[in-house]
Order: C-alpha cells, then structure tokens, then sequence
C-alpha cells in the first residue's frame, strides 16, 4: 500500500519500459524509436517549484557536453502542454518536456503516486536501465553513467 511511497527505482540492468508521450508541442516522444543512444528521463513533481527548476537547470547547464555525447534528455510529469511550454521557454531548457497525463508512465518506472516522485533514469543504448536514483543527483553523477560515444 505504500510502495509508491518507499519502494525504490527500478534496478539496473533490467529493460527498461518502453513508452510513447507527446512533448510540450505534441511531438511524439517513443523510447524504442532512441534505441542506439543514451536516454535521461528525469520524473519531477512541478514546473517552475524550486528543486525541479534546479534540477533541470543543472543539464541545461551541461548541454554542451550532453550534446556532443548525443545523448537525449526529457524531464517528465503530467502538468500540461502550455504548463511546460513556459516553463521550457522560462528556463531557456534545450530539451523538451514530456506530458504524462495520469501519471501512467511514472507508474512504469516507479516514479508515480500522488504526486510525481523525483526519480532519474539513465537508460543506455540497448535499452538497458544503467541508473536510477530518487532524489535530486548532481548532473555530474547522472552523466557518469552514461555510455561512451562508440
């Protein structure tokens, strides 16, 4: 009953659950479609509160790097489509933001409840859960377990 509360990530080196979300502008975002690169999906409660501006503030700040590893980058919660529209554009974030209405793919990933629980994902190129951790990491913790460019 309260798993949602003190149950951990998924653990590493299991497959991680496929899933398709629109974006803030209603791109279709699909993890099977990034198969081949590293992917950081970063589950947050709100646009715009504190932590979470941080957080997602701290990989924009390494987007240089982050880019010329390609690596794709997507911070996920429910709020709506104009909610993280401005909260991207406020924040000048290189990444989108992807809209998990009911919270279904928080769910998938052990993430959801009632509200968002702050988790990172790191998935690696086979599909393969790398890192996962609740909480806020540093960026630099994040991106270590990433996997060199081949």
């Amino acid at each position: 009953m309260l798993d949602w509360l003190l149950g951990g990530p998924l653990p590493t080196g299991g497959r991680a659950p496929d899933f398709t979300l629109p974006d803030e502008a209603g791109n279709e975002v699909s993890l099977a479609a990034l198969r081949g690169r590293n992917v950081v999906l970063v589950f947050y409660p709100g646009d715009e509160t504190t932590i979470c501006r941080r957080q997602l503030c701290e990989l924009r700040d390494r987007w240089d790097w982050i880019r010329d590893r390609n690596i794709a980058v997507f911070g996920v919660n429910p709020q709506s489509p104009e909610s993280h529209a401005r909260f991207r554009s406020n924040q000048k974030l290189p990444f989108p933001l992807l809209v998990d209405e009911g919270q279904k793919v928080a769910a998938l990933y052990k993430a959801g409840g009632i509200v968002v629980r702050r988790t990172v994902y790191v998935i690696g190129p086979d599909g393969t859960i790398r890192y996962g951790k609740r909480g806020k990491p540093s960026s630099g913790e994040i991106l270590a377990s990433v996997q060199p460019k081949p």
